[in-house]
């Protein structure tokens, strides 16, 4: 619930969150679900209740701190609405235009300003914001398929694209279900060579979770093979490590909390 003055103590903790989470390279999810992560097309659209992140500091932390610049742009075009009428919200919402790494966020900023919050001029930048998002998209696709042409052409080195593939998905904001199409394919691919796909599973814990079980759910009912059984081999380790690992921490943590 929002204050009179249009911030909430829930939308506060909300911000201090999603910085924590761009502190710790996590993908920002939709709140009451970690499995989906937060797009951009999600923040454009208005019709979507996205619970506290509908508060202005959240989409603020989000437009200031968010390194690409289709969600920023989504997020200072959500939060424009919101202050209209509120003082302190205007103040913050400059401040994001200040702060903001994104020329377009700082651009679309000082034009909804200029015009004094018009409904108008908010719904020019929303048109806009959601055309950039789409193109953005398109751009980000393209190079992946530069990447992977490369790559089978011999003119990529494997590490280089298996770094490049990374950064492109991240950058594209792709949806968990695209991103695990993408990687599966690339695993279980003959054409691509296995010291590729091993690059590949090194960076497996960077990507979000629901990729990473679309990605065992689809070895695991692969046709056996060779190398298909060395991935699956290789997946059973990499899952059975990480929940060593968290049972560790668990465990550490419970000692911690006895401790003190």
């Amino acid at each position: 619930m929002s204050s009179k003055l249009g911030i909430s103590k829930d939308g506060i903790s909300a911000a201090q969150q999603i910085k924590d989470s761009y502190r710790n390279n996590a993908p920002i999810c939709v709140p009451g679900d970690d499995n989906r992560i937060l797009l951009p097309e999600y923040l454009i659209n208005t019709d979507l209740d996205l619970s506290v992140f509908e508060d202005p500091l959240p989409l603020a932390m989000m437009a200031t701190r968010d390194p690409e610049s289709p969600m920023a742009l989504a997020a200072a075009t959500r939060m424009s609405p919101k202050a209209l009428g509120q003082d302190l919200v205007a103040g913050v919402y400059a401040l994001v235009g200040e702060k903001s790494r994104h020329p377009l966020v700082k651009r679309s900023v000082e034009l909804i300003r200029e015009n004094d919050f018009n409904p108008k001029a908010i719904a020019f930048v929303r048109t806009r914001t959601s055309q950039f998002i789409v193109e953005t998209r398109r751009q980000y696709a393209t190079a992946l398929k530069a990447i992977l042409k490369d790559l089978l052409d011999g003119v990529m080195a494997p590490s280089d694209f298996v770094t490049q593939f990374i950064q492109l998905t991240e950058a594209g904001n792709l949806r968990s279900d695209v991103r695990q199409k993408l990687v599966t394919s690339l695993l279980l691919s003959e054409t691509v060579r296995p010291g590729i796909k091993f690059l590949m599973l090194e960076h497996f814990e960077s990507f979000p979770m629901p990729t990473r079980q679309g990605i065992i759910e689809a070895v695991a009912n692969a046709p056996d093979s060779r190398h298909i059984d060395v991935l699956k081999e290789e997946l059973r380790w990499i899952v059975s490590h990480t929940r060593q690992k968290r049972m560790a921490e668990k465990e550490l943590l419970t000692k911690k909390a006895k401790a003190g």
